[in-house]
C-alpha cells in the first residue's frame, strides 16, 4: 500500500487498473495498493460465524439509521473518518457490560457499562428453591452508568439475576447468590 501525495496523474484516479493496482480514497489520502481477489480457501466456522454476525450489524445499522434521533446519537460518537452507520455497526458488534452487583439494605444496585449506551437494566429476584420471586426493570441513576432496583426482599440463599441490555438490542447476563 502507498499514499499518494501531490501527484497530478492520480488525483482524479480511483477504481482498479489492469487487474493489478486498486486507487482509492480515504480520509483525504489517495490511497494505491495491490488489487485482492476472493479466497480460494473454504471459510472456517470462526469465519462464517464472523460474517454473519456482520450481517446482522449491518441489518441493524440500516434499519436504526432511519430514526432521525438514533442517526444523529450515533454520528455524535463518531471520530474522524467515521460516520453514523460505522458507529451503529460497532454497537450492534458489542455487547455491554455488567461489571458490578451490590445491596444496600433491599436496593439491588447494577454497575451496567456500554462504550455506546446502556437502554436498560431488567433485575429477577429468585428465592433459595429457584422461584422467581419478583421481577422489573432498575432505574439509571444520575451518575449514568448505576441502575437501582428497589426489591420486596432478598431472601437469604436466593439468587439475583441482572440482565443488561443496550441499544442494539445485545443483552449480557449476570447471577449472583444472596447469602
Amino acid at each position: 500500500m502507498a499514499i499518494v501525495k501531490d501527484n497530478i496523474l492520480l488525483q482524479l484516479v480511483r477504481g482498479s487498473l489492469g487487474g493489478q493496482i486498486t486507487i482509492y480514497e480515504r480520509n483525504g489520502q489517495i490511497i494505491m495498493a495491490k488489487k485482492r481477489g476472493r479466497s480460494k480457501k473454504k471459510p472456517t466456522q470462526k469465519q462464517l460465524e464472523a460474517r454473519y454476525r456482520m450481517q446482522a450489524a449491518a441489518a441493524y445499522a440500516k434499519e436504526i439509521l432511519k430514526d432521525p434521533e438514533l442517526k444523529a446519537y450515533y454520528k455524535s460518537k463518531a471520530g474522524p473518518g467515521q460516520n453514523a452507520y460505522n458507529m451503529a455497526i460497532k454497537d450492534a458488534y458489542n455487547a455491554p457490560e455488567v461489571q458490578q452487583i451490590r445491596f444496600e439494605d433491599t436496593t439491588v444496585v447494577v454497575r451496567a457499562k456500554d462504550e455506546f449506551r446502556v437502554a436498560e437494566v431488567d433485575v429477577r429476584v429468585f428465592d433459595a428453591a429457584g422461584v422467581q420471586l419478583e421481577r422489573g426493570k432498575a432505574v439509571l441513576g444520575r451518575n449514568g452508568v448505576d441502575w437501582y432496583y428497589v426489591a420486596g426482599s432478598l431472601p437469604a440463599g436466593g439468587m439475583v439475576v441482572v440482565g443488561a441490555v443496550d441499544l442494539a438490542g445485545n443483552e449480557t447476563v449476570r447471577e449472583m447468590r444472596l447469602e
